[in-house]
């Protein structure tokens, strides 16, 4: 029998039933009049957002303290209960939630920006279920939904409280169970393999670590710390006004929030090729670095066109005649930045850059410096190569295996709306 096909038999001739989540549930706010002060130490726990945020399941091990005096009035979380982080910066990411799925023996609170539902007696709704639901693809569009706002998005409460819930079985909640249950059992055998998996990935970027570190350190003699200014000069694109860029273009233009990644700001070829040719650009093999928010992650330029923020993204010139730019990377990722700190944003400064040590392995002998610059990249390489790449290795897999969830979660939890059945 079909994994389809099975399903099919599973959910057929299950009643389900819409409620409106504030006619099944009532909502809870989390930590009010808390100061900073009490955020430093504490005698309770509570949530924290990115608990909810990256978890299907709250995860206790990852409780934060907060100071809850005697008597004072605070929701406390409960078993059974789901929580919803209460903004974002996108729609899309609005509301994302995370179940209660074990009881705690102490008062476990929520964070401040978060809230919680608490589902009346009577209904019959698994944790392990909820966890799962509130994350398909169908939850997730009607509760994006429920967000407003421009640079950030609240969840309105109101809005919220409409959302439908469906409630399989409504008259027979013993076989509603059963079902629910079916349910979190197929889809707890993809997260369990994905959580396996992940949990392999998480030993292997140690086990990089370690050899990266073992790597990058030298017996006395064999190395010398030498400044970043040593090996050449830091370098920027010309800077490029907000007004000179577009939504859509031939040359992606990344800023400090999309290096990396995929751009989502351009500008025109003219304005590119003008640039390129008077102002400095980077070589294909360059190592670009960010110099403010995630301060110090590097880039190897690949030699595609495109352009680059000025000040928030940089390079060291480099001619390889001392360093190798590949090394220069791994460096980067053992550095000790000068960061400085006495403006609103944390950034690094040229002089910060060109203050910032690394190890040179046998500094007056350049060509078997090279030598052995070459030997760490190239094992390095192979490590990097088994840990991140996103088309082999495990990676790729728990991608897969994600999709994999994603898909019969949403075929599971894709139950017909009433305007559905009648169509």
């Amino acid at each position: 029998m079909s994994g389809i096909s099975f399903m099919d038999q599973l959910l057929s001739d299950v009643e389900v039933k819409w409620e409106p989540l504030g006619e099944i549930a009532e909502l809870y706010s989390g930590l009010q009049g808390k100061k900073k002060a009490d955020f430093q130490n504490g005698n309770a726990r509570f949530v924290p957002y990115m608990n909810i945020f990256n978890n299907l399941e709250v995860d206790t091990d990852e409780l934060s303290p907060v100071t809850v005096a005697d008597g004072e009035s605070q929701n406390e979380i409960m078993y059974g209960d789901v929580l919803f982080t209460g903004s974002s910066e996108s729609a899309a990411e609005v509301g994302m939630s995370s179940a209660v799925t074990i009881r705690t023996e102490n008062p476990v609170y929520l964070n401040s920006f978060c809230f919680g539902v608490r589902f009346n007696a009577g209904i019959s709704l698994l944790p392990e279920f909820t966890k799962h639901l509130f994350r398909s693809s169908a939850m997730r569009q009607e509760i994006s939904k429920t967000g407003s706002g421009v640079t950030r998005f609240n969840v309105s409460k109101a809005r919220f409280k409409k959302l439908l819930v469906p409630i399989l079985c409504p008259s027979d909640p013993k076989r509603s169970l059963e079902i629910q249950g079916e349910i979190v059992r197929i889809l707890d055998t993809f997260t369990e393999l994905t959580a396996e998996l992940t949990a392999e990935l998480t030993a292997r970027k140690k086990q990089y670590n370690y050899y990266r570190d073992q790597l990058l350190s030298f017996e006395d003699g064999e190395v010398e710390w030498k400044p970043l200014g040593w090996v050449g000069e830091v370098r920027m694109c010309k800077r490029v006004l907000k007004q000179q860029t577009s939504d859509v273009g031939e040359i992606p233009f990344f800023k400090i929030g999309t290096f990396g990644k995929e751009a989502d700001s351009f500008i025109s070829r003219e304005l590119f090729e003008d640039y390129r040719n008077r102002y400095s650009y980077p070589r294909t093999g360059e190592v670009l670095i960010s110099a403010s928010g995630t301060i110090g992650r590097a880039v190897i330029f690949d030699g595609q066109e495109a352009f680059f923020q000025d000040s928030n993204i940089v390079w060291l010139e480099n001619d390889e005649s001392k360093v190798l730019n590949k090394y220069l990377f791994y460096c980067y990722q053992i550095a000790k930045w000068h960061v400085s700190d006495g403006g609103v944003i944390k950034r690094l400064y040229n002089d910060n850059i060109k203050r910032t040590l690394i190890p040179i392995p046998f500094p007056n002998d350049s060509r078997k410096s090279l030598s052995e610059q070459a030997h760490i990249v190239s094992i390095l390489d192979k490590f990097d190569t088994l840990t991140n790449s996103i088309s082999e290795g495990l990676p790729r897999e728990i991608e897969l295996r994600q999709k994999q969830y994603e898909y019969y979660r949403d075929l599971l939890l894709r139950f017909p709306k009433p305007e559905e059945v009648e169509a």
